[in-house]
């Protein structure tokens, strides 16, 4: 596919004025609306694309940077009606938490780090266990009961994709004792 900015028009076609449309890349700026928003900006520092949700807005970022120079237990950086992204570090020897989500799917990746995934049907019985690493992906299906434990010498850095969205529109937690705080509020 090709974008043409003035004409869309085979890609030789003549101009009456003797100007020739070359093939262009699709990958152009595209001229449209106010472009002065700074998520679009990739030369903004990652640490100042991170501070807040960019929920309902088009936004682009390297995941994989930005997952791995996160250091919160949990920032969501995009929440939308049916999606929501949020970062997340969790200390060595330490876990996610056990926690289920019972309408809501939950894709895991992670970039850096080590650990153990248990999930179940029931709070007392997680009977899949399985190693992860480095760029390990999780699938957890809504309605099970799911925990990942830090076993590595590092901090485990993920990402998480629920749908619909988990958390409220902002949320950002330091720390897992944060986290349980706000939940329970």
């Amino acid at each position: 596919m090709y974008y043409y900015p003035y004409y869309y028009l085979n890609p030789y076609h003549v101009h009456p004025y003797g100007i020739y449309h070359v093939r262009q890349p699709v990958n152009m700026p595209i001229p449209y609306g106010n472009m002065d928003d700074y998520s679009l900006n990739a030369s903004i520092d990652i640490e100042d694309r991170l501070v807040k949700d960019h929920g309902k807005q088009p936004f682009t970022l390297d995941i994989e940077e930005a997952t791995k120079e996160n250091d919160t237990f949990r920032t969501a950086i995009w929440t939308g009606e049916h999606l929501q992204v949020t970062l997340m570090s969790i200390p060595v020897g330490e876990d996610i938490g056990l926690e289920i989500h019972q309408t809501t799917d939950q894709f895991l990746r992670l970039e850096d780090g080590e650990g153990v995934v248990q999930m179940g049907k029931r709070k007392d019985r997680l009977d899949y266990n399985v190693k992860v690493s480095d760029d390990d992906a999780i699938m957890v299906p809504a309605g099970f009961w799911h925990n990942i434990v830090n076993t590595g010498n590092e901090p485990l850095k993920l990402y998480s994709i629920y749908a619909p969205p988990e958390h409220r529109f902002g949320t950002v937690h330091q720390t897992k004792e944060e986290a349980i705080h706000d939940e329970q509020v």
